[in-house]
C-alpha cells in the first residue's frame, strides 16, 4: 500500500515539510510505501471552470496535475501538509485542490472510471501557522474536511501546530508525535 504526502508549502525544509516527513516516517514504519509530492516544484495552474473535464475526467490544462492525479488514484491514503498564508492555504495547495474537479462529473459524483480507486481512500491534513493559536488554520481544516465529507473519503484526522521560523517545529515534540501517528493511521488497513 502507498501513502502519498502532498506538500503545499513553498518553503522546503520548513515546518510543514518537517511534519509531513514525520507522518511519512510513521506510514513507512507501519509497512507502507511512501511518496512525497512538493507542489512548489511542479507546474500547476488554477482551475478555469471550463467544465470540459465533467465529461472526460481529464483536465484540459497541460501541466503536472495529471501526474498528481495518477499518484492520488494509486495511493491508499493521502496526507496533505500546508502552512497558513493569510488565514488560508497557500496558492499552490489551493490550485492543486481546485483541480480535483477533473475527478468528478457535472453532478459532483466521482467519475465512473475513478470511483473504484477513490472509494474509501483515506485523507489527512497537517497545518502549521505562525500564530500561537493553531486554530487559525480552521478555514483550511474546513476545506479539506468538507472535501472528505462530500466525496465520502475516509477522514483520518488533522494535526494543527504553531511555528514561525524555519525548522522551529522540530522543538515541538507533541506536534511531531501527532504527525507520526497520523502517518501510522493512514497506513493501517481499514
Amino acid at each position: 500500500m502507498k501513502v502519498l504526502g502532498i506538500l503545499g508549502s513553498p518553503r522546503i525544509g520548513g515546518n510543514s515539510d518537517i511534519l509531513l516527513d514525520e507522518a511519512l516516517a510513521g506510514a513507512r514504519e507501519t509497512g507502507a510505501e511512501v511518496e512525497k509530492v512538493i507542489l512548489d516544484k511542479l507546474k500547476l495552474s488554477g482551475c478555469r471552470d471550463c467544465k470540459k473535464c465533467n465529461e472526460t475526467g481529464i483536465c484540459v490544462i497541460k501541466d503536472d496535475v495529471q501526474e498528481i492525479h495518477k499518484k492520488i488514484l494509486e495511493a491508499y491514503a493521502i496526507i496533505h501538509s500546508v502552512p497558513v498564508y493569510f488565514w488560508s492555504m497557500t496558492a499552490q495547495m489551493k490550485a492543486y485542490l481546485d483541480r480535483w474537479c477533473a475527478l468528478f462529473d457535472a453532478e459532483w459524483r466521482w467519475q465512473k472510471q475513478y470511483y473504484p480507486k477513490m472509494k474509501g481512500k483515506r485523507i489527512g491534513l497537517i497545518t502549521v501557522c505562525g500564530d500561537p493559536n493553531p486554530r487559525t488554520a480552521d478555514p483550511i481544516v474546513h476545506s479539506f474536511k468538507s472535501t472528505a465529507e462530500m466525496t465520502k473519503l475516509n477522514w483520518i484526522g488533522v494535526v494543527m501546530a504553531s511555528a514561525s521560523d524555519k525548522g522551529e517545529i522540530i522543538k515541538d515534540e507533541n506536534a511531531r508525535k501527532q504527525a507520526f501517528e497520523l502517518g501510522k493511521k493512514a497506513a493501517r488497513p481499514q
